[in-house]
């Protein structure tokens, strides 16, 4: 895997980036938060360093989990550690959670995120169109070091017909679910429907904001995470 790992705080927080993203677009909290917590930030089969694949089968949310438990397993030691998602990272999280078989957090921190790929429609082509869609988009959110775009494709592929509206009332960690009330790419709805089926969940919306909050409002996204790690501060690693 290619991980990185940022900050020495008391808290460990393993976070996920996006179905475009890679790390990068952690950087700006987990460089705000470096003396709170400890960030492990990998970049997931397709980006960076990682791996690449070749098939559609092998960028499910199944073969994405396997990745975030092969960092959890390498870097934490049987450490607790919040798991933290940004956009498809949070059904990335969603899916370790259900799969259940590695080290499982002891919270969750879900931004920007939707229960219901199958309604967030974020690509609607299919060949060429499909791959300008996914340029264009990139250069909508601004992201950094964004992944391969033949990756993402095979990913879109993959997971545009996921819903994990089944296996929420089954996550059972304490969750924080931050949203833009003007996220364009996983609408405010999508955010009221995934906090309510969350047995232990709190939504925090953010006004005026997009899909972009890691850095278009990282310091409230940061305000947001101090708060939660001072209300579950029993299980904050040492």
């Amino acid at each position: 895997m290619d991980t990185i790992t940022l900050g020495d705080g008391p808290n460990t927080v393993v976070a996920l980036h996006g179905i475009q993203g890679t790390r990068d677009a952690w950087l700006p909290v987990a460089k705000q938060l470096s003396s709170h917590a400890r960030f492990i930030l990998p970049n997931l089969r397709g980006r960076g360093s990682a791996v690449r694949c070749a098939s559609v089968q092998d960028y499910s949310l199944r073969e994405y989990a396997h990745d975030v438990e092969e960092v959890v397993r390498s870097t934490l030691d049987g450490r607790p550690f919040v798991l933290a998602g940004w956009s498809m990272g949070v059904s990335v999280a969603l899916q370790y959670v259900a799969n259940a078989s590695g080290p499982q957090p002891h919270q969750l921190v879900l931004l920007s995120g939707t229960p219901k790929l199958c309604d967030a429609r974020w690509f609607i082509g299919e060949g060429d169109d499909l791959m300008n869609e996914i340029a264009n988009r990139e250069a909508r959110l601004g992201l950094r070091n964004a992944a391969d775009h033949k990756a993402v494709a095979l990913t879109w592929r993959a997971i545009c017909q996921t819903d994990q509206r089944p296996i929420l009332r089954n996550v059972k960690q304490p969750t924080l679910v931050v949203h833009g009330c003007e996220d364009e790419d996983s609408p405010w709805d999508h955010a009221i429907e995934l906090s309510s089926e969350l047995p232990n969940a709190k939504l925090i919306s953010i006004e005026g904001a997009g899909h972009g909050l890691l850095t278009a409002n990282t310091a409230r996204i940061c305000d947001e995470l101090m708060q939660f790690f001072e209300k579950n501060g029993d299980h904050h690693a040492t």
